[in-house]
């Protein structure tokens, strides 16, 4: 266990935010988690992933703690399933690729997601039709307050839209230490999102590793590096409005793109209605909306929380006004 004092977490999060922790204490075992429980029930604390969804404060005064756990395991198999344990601080998309390399589908949709294992529950995170829920079978970690271990089943997460029983109940509490996956050894492909099911066409090829590809160069052409401009991807959620709402909407704006929910509801891109209200490509102080991806927000260059909070709460305000709308934020701002 590495612990340190008065840290700088611009390193530690995709916006390149300069924010000062107190203390920031890294594990790299799930017994120097056990040992840092002490500390973190003593002071204000904060579970960091790999710092890819989360905006913090110019001044943290707390402890971070890191839960840096690595190791893949093979733990059951059979002619047509493989489960497999990861550690919570293998690096997500290095895991994605691992499964694909392997021929074990379910997760190859994710491809190039930034951040954790360890955090892909908790966000339950999803793009090109696919969502981590599809494939976690379950959960372990400790929990903060009481010091006992958990185990818990996809069922038991209470996976839904970019949420889980991490974020609601037990947000703050559970430290995730592993997470146990169910792929599939005879994969089924899943092209229902239209640019990967066009760019599968062009190549004529039905794979995985295919599907992988092409998803990585629709991200790469369409978001931008964090490396390079810091952001944390998709700022806002798309939002989920109800159908007699939306056939009000229909009638005013014709071209308004949606998504059918199970539930009734109709799923309206969040980064369509940034758009029509001008915000592409636009800045407010060091924040700016990505010119390609308007559902990114970005650091210009020394960007502060503020600077991004009040570029995000003024885009809120404008799609409130103009559709009746309200957005709400993906990302976690800590403070």
């Amino acid at each position: 266990m590495n612990t340190t004092q008065k840290v700088s977490l611009k390193a530690h999060n995709s916006f390149g935010i300069n924010s000062i922790a107190d203390k920031y204490i890294e594990c790299t075992t799930f017994e120097d988690v056990i040992s840092a429980l002490p500390e973190l029930r003593s002071s204000k604390y904060y579970i960091l992933g790999g710092g890819n969804n989360i905006l913090f404060d110019k001044q943290y005064n707390g402890t971070i703690i890191r839960p840096n756990v690595k190791g893949i395991n093979i733990i059951a198999e059979d002619d047509d399933y493989i489960t497999i344990k990861a550690g919570a601080g293998e690096d997500w998309d290095s895991f994605v690729e691992y499964t694909v390399d392997n021929n074990w589908g379910g997760i190859e949709n994710l491809s190039l997601i930034p951040g954790t294992v360890g955090a892909s529950p908790v966000q339950n995170i999803g793009a090109y039709g696919a969502e981590a829920k599809d494939s976690i079978l379950c959960v372990e970690g400790v929990f903060v307050s009481s010091g006992k271990t958990f185990n818990l089943s996809r069922a038991e997460c209470q996976f839904g839209y970019r949420d889980s029983i991490f974020k609601s109940q037990f947000k703050g509490d559970a430290i995730i230490t592993h997470v146990t996956f169910r792929l599939n050894k005879h994969p089924e492909i899943n092209i229902t999102y239209s640019p990967v099911r066009e760019a599968m066409a062009k190549r004529g090829c039905n794979t995985i590793q295919a599907v992988r590809e092409e998803i990585i160069n629709i991200r790469n052409n369409k978001l931008p590096d964090p490396k390079v401009q810091g952001n944390a991807g998709s700022f806002f959620k798309n939002p989920e409005i109800p159908a007699k709402m939306f056939d009000n909407l229909k009638n005013k704006y014709p071209n308004i793109p949606s998504y059918p929910l199970v539930n009734g509801d109709i799923k309206i891109p969040a980064a369509w209605l940034i758009e029509q209200c001008g915000w592409k490509g636009k800045s407010l102080g060091r924040a700016a909306v990505h010119h390609i991806q308007p559902l990114v927000l970005v650091n210009n260059g020394e960007a502060t929380a503020d600077d991004i909070l009040n570029l995000a709460e003024t885009i809120i305000s404008d799609i409130k006004e103009k559709f009746g709308i309200e957005l709400n934020m993906e990302v976690n701002y800590v403070k």
